[in-house]
Formats: structure tokens, C-alpha cells, sequence
């Protein structure tokens, strides 16, 4: 097989038309073998002839998409120094482009012999092995480009690829839990209901399902334990895994793009699969095991760990930077999508042990033309000292909001003395990020998500119930600041039934009307329960899956969801582009926001500091909206009072005097979510409205 010397750039391999350019980088190599399978597995390899820049590189005429390849690194291995060379292992190049098969966890895959922690085993590990493939670039995107929805008009939907549509009825069995699935008709219309503008897909990197689980006969359904950066996971992939994967994601995107609808992708570099010194040999270990991966000062042998994985990314090497940009980069520019959410983001900013916000990945973000126009959301935590960051990313980031979640989970739980703080998330955060010139959309607020209970569970359950991960229940959040209701799980009582229901309405009132970036979990809306288990990662059944016929019976609740988000779209009183002042402005006669006892009267910094106000109203102000359209006109909007009763007894509002507004209408009614009374009416101001017992009533007002 003759190999031409090609070119160290770009990293991976490349297909021109003619044939493809093979190059990866590796410091501590004295030799790296191209290895390619034909279609029966049989094995030709060849020395990568060129070492430039530290990259090895070669050209390969009449290789084409859908060649299956790999690498054998020839190097030391000497693990006390951190040097992880193993030739008998078949390593995935970082930088492919799709990934065929899966591991199946065999003794080969590891460098050393089970029971013999020192030994070193030259077992051949192709047979056990994933490999990469070459795939074609070419793609009909049909004038498609990212969308750049402005922060302040999104919905984000977190949503996993497969488990939205293997339980679909209306989605061909052939395409349920994959990439087609995701972007078919039906789940288009869904998403266009609830008014969507961005689906956040949970891992569609290439991930391994880790070996606990395997020998549990369970699987990662989550995803967050990557091996590939640039490869769409081939499981989601329902007509191959030569290179259609590719296709298949890049014609998802597509459709989603034609519905208006931005991709936002959750994604995972702050560790690999490869886990801890344990671990197997899959890519990164053998290639440049120092490299890639943050080791422990003195004691080389070992991986720095800020993630409870085994191990982390490097991000005070080049090349780690390089790869992580890279992928940002290559996601942007030819796979289309709109932004990221980083899991535990804190890790990415640890260049030595503190977090920094001043890191060499914050500056590498802000100053790349491309990565740093997208959508950048942080998941502002791990699980290293001092790694809980909440307000502390850069203005060019949003945040998930930790204490957003937890403070409405709180405060309609009834919570005492929780009311200063549900005002301070209510209102966009500003005690978190204003400080840094950051604006409400700083704030992803969200209630639930991925990790936790549902939205039902949260209502209907005081403990976790995570028995079938077959962890004796040990896994999972202890504190879930959740309320059954009265009743542990599923009830007849149709008292505690109504109750429940009212509390998921008033939990997505709020999340809907609150400043920020409003996130729904996926199947939230339709009444979505994992029976308790608040850690599903390994439950890849129907367990976790959205069980679409138990939507039917929860329309009342999607047809709820998707009237807030059609309020939130028309009304920009609820999508501010700045905080709050607490004081009139243009001429208002009242404050842009107040709030209210029930008797109508101001709230007294009594009724603020005694832990038992369980019932007040607040007075959002249109005519004091300090944001400008795109033609620089100051945005007028009606006037909004928001009714709220956390308390188990039911309380009555007087209405403010006709300054505030001369005549009320009820848009929401938690209690009543068809509005078939309040609806009908006009309220006059100083008339009284009765609220029933932990429930919400909005009422809107022309000024």
C-alpha cells in the first residue's frame, strides 16, 4: 500500500475526492500505524510516513467515505511518568468524524491484565474495538445557516434524541430513537405548539456505556461519558453508521432550522470514557496520556479528577485546547448547530486548581470568531473545591441557575422565609449577574431538568424511589426539595390529584413568566413520571422514555404550557432586556415593578422579613419597560398583576386602585387552567378576587 507523505492539517482524516489525508498529533510517539478494516474486519496497516509540528500525517489515494480505520501507537509506556503507549490497542482518532460499533468491554481493551494492576497485556484489542470512518464532508445544506434567536425571545427544550420518540405513535417504528425521529413531522409540531425556538439535546457526541453498567446488563442512556468530540453518536442513527450518521444529524438540523427552531447541543469535555489509571485504553490514553489529560502533580500515574469520572480534561495543554476548539468549531461551521451547554463547565476553567475566570479556555471562547457568537451555557459547577460558580462565568456566558431551581421548588413548597430570594429569581437575578453588566439572560432558569425528578415526581413524591439502577437506592440527589402532596406516588385521592396539578401549573406559570430564559424538561409538559427515580441515567426502557399515550391524557396540561408560551412571546414585559429598577420611568406614574400585599397595599419590609408571607401580588409595569426594538423604539406593553397563594388556605385580593390599571381580564388561572369563569370577566380595580389554596391568577391590563 503506498502512502504519500499529506499534509498535519487539518487533524483527522479528510477526504478531497481522490483520496484522504490521515493526521493526528502526538507528542511522545516514536511511531504511529494507520490501520484500516475492510468489510470482513481483516486488518492492512501502514506507517504514517511524515512527522511535522508534532503531528503525523500521510495521504492515502482511493480511500473513500465509509472506511473503517484506527490507530497502534508505538511509544513508551512507562505509567508512573504518565506514559501510556500500548501498540497492541486499537485506538478511535480524536478527530473522527463518525465512529462504527461499540466496545464490548473484553480484558484486550485494557493495558494490563485483570487482578494484575502492573502488568502490562499485549492482547490485540481490535476485536473489541470501535472504529473510526471516513466519511464524506459533502452536504446539500440548501442555503441553511444557524439562526442566532435573540436570548430574550428563546424557550429552550431539553430533550433526549432517543427517548422523545421511541414511544411516538404518529413516528415510523424504523426512525423512533433516532435522529430522523427527532426531526419528523410529528415531533416538529410539538415542538411549534409549545413554542419552542430551541431544543437542547442532551449528548450526541460518541459516548461509551460504561462497563458497571454493562455487567449490570443497563446502559449510559444519558450519554455523558464521551469518546469522540466530532462524531454524532451512531446509535442514533437509524439507516447506518458508515458516515450516515452524519447525514442523518445534518438533515435533522436542517428540518429543525426550517421550523424556526435553533440546536443547542449538551456537551461534554470536561472528561473522557476512558475513565481513571484503570481504565481502559480507547484513544486519548494511548495517544498522549499527559497530553489530554490533567495527571496529578508528583504522582503521574494517577488523573486530577474535578469530575467524579476518573479523570479530566487537560486544558493547560495546547493540544487538549486545540481539540475542544476544534470540535466547538467543526459543530458550528459543518454540522450547523446554535450553541452549547458544558457540563460541569467549572472543570473547563481550572488551568491550575482554583476556578478562573481568566483562564486560557475563557479567553481561547471570547476571542474565536465563530464559537464566540453562538450560544454559549454554562452548567456552572463540578465537583472539585470551590466549583460551584453560579454568577461567576464571563458576560460573554449564560448560566444554568442552581438557585433559580431550588428557590421555586422552595417557595411553592412552602418554604418559610423564602420569598426575598424567590423575588430576586423571579425578577431575572440581578444579585447574581448585574454586577458584571450582565442582563437577565444571563439566567437558563429551569425547575426541573435531565438529572432529577420529572415534573410530576416532583409533585408526587417526597423521596427518591432509584431501586432499579441496582445501587441499593444509594445513587441519586438525597435533596430534592420535592412535596408529595400527601401521598407517596400514584393516589386515587382525587384532592391530592387536583393539588398536583395545580402545582405543576403554578411551577410552569413561573418558570414561563419569570425574567430569563425559560428551559422545559422534556415530556414535563405531558405529564412525563420515571415512578420516582430521580437518576435515570442507566435506564435506557420506558422508564425514561416519553410515554406519548399517557399525553393524551395530560392535554389540558400541553395546551397550558403552550398558552404561556404564546403569552411570554407576544408580551415583552416577560422578556426584558434589563433588570428591574424598583422606581418609575418615561414619565410612569408607578414603579416598573411593586409588590403587593393582598390588601393591595405595598409590602412593608415586615412583611419581607417574616418568613410568613404566603400570599401577595405583583405589579409588572408596561409603560416602564426601558428596552428599544431593532429601530431603537422604546418597547410599550400592557401591564400585568400576578396573583399568588402558596398557602394550604385560600386568600382573598383586593385589586390596586385604577393607577396601576382601570380594568383586569385573567389570562392564567392555575386553578382553572381552560378559564372557564375568570376568563369571561373584567375585574375593576379595588374588586376582590378569591384564589384558592396554592394556586396563580394573571391578570392583564391596557393602560
Amino acid at each position: 500500500m503506498h502512502i504519500w507523505p499529506g499534509s498535519p492539517y487539518p487533524l483527522g482524516s479528510t477526504f478531497d475526492g481522490g483520496g484522504t489525508n490521515f493526521a493526528i498529533f502526538s507528542e511522545v510517539a516514536e511511531r504511529i500505524e494507520l490501520c484500516l478494516f475492510d468489510d470482513a474486519g481483516v486488518e492492512s496497516r501502514v506507517n504514517l510516513p511524515e512527522r511535522n509540528g508534532l503531528v503525523w500525517h500521510g495521504y492515502l489515494p482511493q480511500v473513500w467515505p465509509g472506511q473503517r480505520y484506527g490507530y497502534r501507537v508505538h511509544g513508551p509506556y512507562e505509567p508512573a511518568s504518565g506514559l501510556r503507549c500500548n501498540p497492541s490497542k486499537l485506538l478511535l482518532d480524536p478527530y473522527a468524524k463518525a465512529v462504527d460499533g461499540e466496545i464490548d468491554w473484553d480484558e484486550a481493551l485494557f493495558s494490563y491484565k485483570f487482578g494484575e494492576p502492573d502488568s502490562f497485556n499485549d492482547s490485540d484489542s481490535a476485536p473489541h474495538a470501535m472504529t473510526s470512518v471516513v466519511i464524506n464532508p459533502y452536504f446539500d445544506w440548501a442555503h441553511d445557516r444557524p439562526l442566532r434567536v435573540p436570548y430574550n425571545d428563546t424557550v429552550i427544550y431539553e430533550a433526549h434524541v432517543k427517548g422523545m420518540t421511541m414511544r411516538h405513535p404518529g413516528i415510523p417504528e424504523d426512525v423512533r430513537g433516532s435522529y430522523a425521529g427527532m426531526a419528523h413531522p410529528a415531533m416538529i409540531k410539538h415542538f411549534k405548539k409549545l413554542g419552542v425556538t430551541a431544543v437542547e439535546l442532551m449528548p450526541v457526541h460518541q459516548f461509551v456505556h460504561d462497563s458497571t453498567l454493562a455487567h449490570k446488563g443497563l446502559r449510559n442512556y444519558w450519554g455523558y461519558n464521551t469518546i469522540g468530540f466530532f462524531a454524532p453518536h451512531n446509535d442514533y442513527a437509524s439507516f447506518g453508521t458508515r458516515g450516515q450518521q452524519v447525514y442523518e444529524f445534518k438533515s435533522m438540523v436542517r428540518t429543525l432550522h426550517r421550523a424556526g427552531i435553533e440546536v443547542i447541543l449538551d456537551v461534554v469535555y470536561n472528561h473522557t470514557a476512558e475513565g481513571n489509571h484503570m481504565g481502559p485504553t480507547l484513544s486519548f490514553r494511548g495517544i498522549d496520556n499527559r497530553a489530554y489529560y490533567r495527571l496529578v502533580d508528583g504522582d503521574e500515574k494517577h488523573y486530577y479528577d474535578t469530575t467524579g469520572t476518573g479523570n479530566s480534561l487537560n486544558v493547560r495543554h495546547h493540544e487538549s485546547l486545540r481539540l475542544l476548539m476544534d470540535s466547538l468549531r467543526y459543530w458550528v461551521t459543518d454540522m450547523h448547530v446554535d450553541g452549547f451547554r458544558f457540563d460541569l463547565a467549572s472543570s473547563l476553567a481550572r488551568e491550575f486548581h482554583e476556578v478562573d475566570r481568566l483562564s486560557a479556555f475563557f479567553d481561547l471562547v471570547n476571542q474565536d470568531p465563530i464559537v464566540s457568537q453562538v450560544k454559549l451555557i454554562a452548567e456552572p459547577w463540578d465537583v472539585g473545591d470551590g466549583g460551584y460558580q453560579v454568577g461567576g462565568f464571563p458576560p460573554l456566558w449564560t448560566e444554568w441557575n442552581g438557585k433559580y431551581r431550588d428557590t421555586v421548588r422552595d417557595f411553592w413548597r412552602g418554604e418559610p422565609a423564602s420569598l426575598g430570594e424567590f423575588a430576586a429569581r423571579f425578577t431575572g437575578s440581578s444579585d447574581l449577574y448585574e454586577a458584571d453588566n450582565r442582563r437577565p439572560i444571563a439566567s437558563i432558569n429551569f425547575v426541573t431538568a435531565h438529572d432529577g425528578f420529572t415534573l410530576e415526581d416532583l409533585v408526587s413524591y417526597n423521596e427518591k424511589h432509584n431501586e432499579d439502577n441496582g445501587e441499593d437506592n444509594r445513587d441519586g440527589e438525597n435533596h430534592n426539595r420535592s412535596w408529595n402532596c400527601g401521598a407517596e406516588g400514584p393516589t386515587d385521592d382525587s384532592e391530592i390529584y387536583a393539588l398536583r396539578e395545580r402545582q405543576k401549573r403554578n411551577i410552569l406559570a413561573t418558570l414561563m413568566l419569570s425574567q430569563g430564559v425559560p428551559m422545559i424538561a422534556h415530556g414535563d409538559e405531558l405529564g412525563r413520571s420515571q415512578q420516582g427515580n430521580n437518576n435515570v441515567y442507566c435506564q435506557d426502557n420506558e422508564l425514561s422514555w416519553v410515554d406519548w399515550d399517557r399525553a393524551r391524557a395530560n392535554e389540558v396540561l400541553t395546551d397550558f404550557t403552550a398558552r404561556l408560551a404564546a403569552l411570554r412571546a407576544e408580551h415583552p414585559i416577560f422578556r426584558r432586556q434589563r433588570f428591574f429598577q424598583g422606581r418609575p420611568l418615561r414619565g410612569s406614574g408607578i414603579d416598573d415593578i411593586a409588590w403587593l400585599r393582598t390588601d393591595a397595599q405595598p409590602m412593608s419590609d415586615e412583611d419581607w422579613d417574616s418568613g410568613d408571607t404566603h400570599a401577595m401580588a405583583i405589579h409588572l409595569n408596561g409603560r416602564g419597560i426601558p428596552d428599544r426594538d431593532e429601530l431603537g423604539e422604546r418597547i410599550v406593553d400592557d401591564s400585568f398583576l400576578l396573583l399568588i397563594n402558596t398557602h394550604h388556605e385560600e386568600h382573598t385580593f383586593t385589586l390596586p386602585d385604577e393607577t396601576y390599571g382601570k380594568a383586569w381580564v385573567a389570562v392564567v388561572d392555575t386553578a382553572d387552567p381552560l378559564l372557564a369563569d375568570t376568563g369571561r370577566y373584567p375585574f375593576t380595580p379595588g374588586s376582590t378576587v378569591e384564589l384558592r389554596c396554592r394556586s396563580m391568577i394573571v391578570l392583564q391590563s391596557g393602560y
